[in-house]
């Protein structure tokens, strides 16, 4: 019998972001091909078998190629295969790419679609990707160079109407805002860079395009993060959400279902899973103490 994939899409960051169908494919998974920014909150839970393929910007440890190759070895062997990706599998994802070649190959696949970090990464930090007042329609572009090492149509992006949101550009930010001012967008048009965005340690500055390369310099924002270029950006300080506990990252132990991580969570914090300790057998030597005296011979003893 052939194995299945499911291309699922595991949302911007927060565990609590996933959506139900994925949930489900996640515990009737055999293996999970996970990616680095997936959080380890959502595998805890998981008996499948892990495998981690994930990316550095400028540092692929495993390959397109390897990957596209792995989905289709493990669904061969009739396992239920889950491909996880941060956000939506076909939102810069390249899962459009993964299901191109599982078609190819005649596998079996679906898509499990995921909140896209674009919009849900920006609402998490105050802005909202459009409103009546300022933007009505919004373009997400990757900050990323074309396949074949083109540029972007800057004088088309720049005319855009709306929110500009670039993923993946953190790179190429001074570039992104030189260009925009080149191709006609003021220099005092409101940016925002967020860092892990949803995720415990996420961070926020604004700024305009001629200043955000140095105030992101400035308070050391780094990948991954969103470019967030628009009007709606000036929201950010009445819309950003407060709760008590946000910011704090805490671990405990790992129980499902859990109603303290629910309670931490929706207080703000971002919570992660630990492992309880593990009970193992161990046989040791224990001295006869009723005999006394040296040279008594020792008794077996197991502990748990």
């Amino acid at each position: 019998m052939g194995g299945f994939v499911s291309l699922v899409g595991a949302g911007p960051g927060n565990p609590e972001l996933l959506t139900i169908l994925a949930k489900r494919r996640l515990s009737e998974a055999d293996v999970v091909v996970y990616d680095r920014l997936v959080n380890p909150a959502l595998m805890a839970p998981l008996a499948a078998e892990k495998i981690d393929v994930g990316k550095l910007p400028q540092h692929h440890k495993v390959s397109q190629y390897q990957i596209n190759d792995l989905l289709v070895e493990q669904a061969r062997k009739g396992k239920r295969v889950v491909r996880l990706k941060s956000g939506d599998p076909y939102v810069f994802g390249r899962g459009g790419e993964e299901g191109q070649y599982l078609q190819q190959q005649r596998v079996a696949f679906e898509v499990v679609p995921g909140i896209t970090s674009a919009i849900a990464g920006l609402g998490a930090a105050g802005i909202p990707i459009t409103h009546r007042d300022f933007a009505s329609s919004f373009h997400v572009i990757t900050g990323h160079h074309k396949a074949d090492g083109t540029q972007l149509d800057w004088e088309n992006i720049a005319h855009q109407e709306g929110t500009l949101v670039f993923l993946m550009g953190m790179g190429e930010l001074g570039h992104i805002a030189e260009q925009l001012i080149k191709n006609g967008r003021a220099s005092s048009t409101p940016v925002a860079v967020i860092q892990w965005a949803t995720h415990w340690n996420q961070r926020s500055v604004k700024a305009d395009l001629g200043t955000i390369e140095t105030v992101v310099e400035t308070h050391h924002i780094g990948s991954p993060a969103l470019i967030v270029v628009g009007n709606v950006v000036s929201l950010m300080d009445e819309l950003n959400p407060e709760l008590p506990l946000q910011g704090l990252h805490l671990l405990i132990p790992f129980k499902d279902p859990s109603k303290l991580f629910s309670k931490l969570q929706d207080q703000g914090a971002a919570v992660n899973f630990f492992k309880r300790r593990t009970q193992v057998p161990l046989t040791f030597d224990l001295p006869d103490m009723l005999k006394g005296g040296t040279g008594s011979a020792p008794v077996k003893e197991t502990v748990k």
